[in-house]
């Protein structure tokens, strides 16, 4: 099938609004720049921080994935095998009333309120057992996936690294030249993937356009050139003192993998490394005007091509038998971020446990956060994007779920969303309610 891309950088999204420090962070955060400046008193002028990017503990990539990886006869990179749900353990009564709750109608397409869900594919032991679509949408439909898209971003850089050309422990500077400067070039490859840069920026959206750093990126100063303008902004805190939920940092990324791989390279590099090997036929990845791919939230493919990513970190980074992503990145990548148990939490962001690029279901219990998905497994992980987009992973049930929407108006159980809410969450999207009637499925 001919591969598809477009290249345009007037249509933009990302996930939701990012953390709000509290007065806490903020006090931790002057702490640790207070320590960061008495150490570099010229830090404005051109001093190099005291504590450089490759003086700090180095990650190193080992070990297996932290749950059972199952043995498998069948890949899905043609097509998914099918299966009926009660012939993996799942009850189809449940999973009849999961798919009502998700396709019910309660709005219109003008009011854009009301249950909105475009795709929903669930695979069980390797098996697609359940999908449904709306609204003219099919199987093979790329869908928008806003910030789904940072973590196959993030799989990206694992390749890199698979490949020799990028070390997760570099300092951005050393492959992206605009990020060669005094502070900024002490932000490590991690950090980015952690969102934890350290770099002013302000992850707001339509409630706060006019002091939105995302939204300038996305939709008017920093589009033509995306890496560039994230990297345009100082140091708020050190590098990976403090975890600030980032587009840019998203972006920067993208902007470090091309540099380390080179242009010509970078061309192919998603469909090469990623979308071909695994059968992601549908993937549509857009670039800016600099030709960075723009991988906080452009990234476009059907929800079973979703599932097929999902599908590669359940078997460790392994396809068909060939090891894609390196040995010990998916113990990585579903490892907290060490800034974020130093990092002030709020409402809107009591359900954010950031791996690398996904998110994790631990919670902090030494500050008493609890886990964000209670409902599911401990080692539950997930891909989250704007307006009800999904994918979540269950290893111990060898279970994906993925869920693709436009919901404009969630349900009022979601943190942070109480404003603008809706109190009946059988009437909207709610994402403990979805999880529940999804475990209610499987049979223990």
């Amino acid at each position: 099938m001919k591969r598809r891309r477009r290249d345009r950088s007037s249509t933009a999204g990302a996930r939701r609004r990012g953390p709000a420090p509290s007065l806490t962070a903020v006090a931790r955060a002057s702490v640790a720049w207070a320590a960061f400046a008495l150490a570099t008193p010229a830090l404005v002028g051109g001093c190099s921080p005291a504590v450089a990017a490759d003086e700090r503990e180095a990650i190193v990539l080992a070990g297996p994935a932290p749950f059972e990886v199952k043995a498998r006869s069948e890949w899905p990179t043609a097509a998914w095998p099918r299966a009926r749900p009660e012939e993996v353990g799942l009850d189809p009564e449940a999973l009849a009333r999961l798919e009502d709750y998700l396709f019910a109608r309660h709005g219109d397409d003008v009011d854009r309120r009301g249950q909105r869900t475009n795709a929903f594919v669930l695979i069980k032991d390797g098996k697609l057992v359940a999908e449904r679509y709306a609204r003219g949408y099919t199987a093979e439909t790329p869908l928008l996936t806003w910030s789904v898209s940072k973590s196959i971003g993030g799989t990206l850089v694992g390749l890199a690294v698979a490949d020799g050309k990028l070390d997760v422990n570099d300092p951005i500077g050393k492959h992206y030249p605009p990020a060669d400067r005094d502070g900024v070039r002490e932000i490590r490859v991690v950090d980015l993937l952690r969102m934890s840069s350290g770099l002013d920026w302000n992850e707001t959206y339509e409630t706060s356009p006019i002091f939105s750093s995302v939204m300038a990126m996305l939709y008017t100063a920093g589009r033509d050139d995306m890496a560039a303008y994230v990297a345009s902004h100082d140091l708020a805190v050190p590098p990976g003192t403090r975890w600030s939920y980032s587009s840019g940092d998203s972006n920067l990324l993208s902007g470090v993998v091309r540099g380390a791989i080179g242009d010509e390279a970078y061309a192919e590099f998603p469909w090469r490394r990623l979308f071909d090997k695994i059968g992601m036929r549908s993937a549509v990845l857009e670039r800016d005007k600099a030709g960075t791919y723009v991988t906080s939230s452009y990234l476009y493919a059907s929800a079973q091509d979703l599932a097929r990513w999902a599908f590669l970190y359940l078997n460790d980074g392994v396809w068909e038998g060939e090891r894609l992503l390196p040995e010990g990145w998916v113990a990585f990548t579903l490892t907290m971020a060490p800034s974020y148990y130093d990092t002030a939490l709020t409402p809107g962001t009591m359900d954010d446990n950031p791996g690398a690029q996904v998110y994790l279901n631990l919670g902090d219990p030494k500050r008493d956060v609890p886990a964000p998905w209670p409902m599911a497994p401990a080692d539950t992980f997930a891909a989250q994007g704007h307006w009800g987009k999904s994918i979540f992973v269950f290893p111990g049930l060898d279970m994906i779920a993925v869920r693709l929407g436009d919901d404009r108006r969630y349900a009022c159980d979601i943190p942070g969303n109480e404003d603008r809410c809706e109190p009946d969450r059988t009437k909207a999207y709610s994402k403990p309610y979805y999880l529940e009637l999804l475990m209610a499925a499987v049979k223990r």
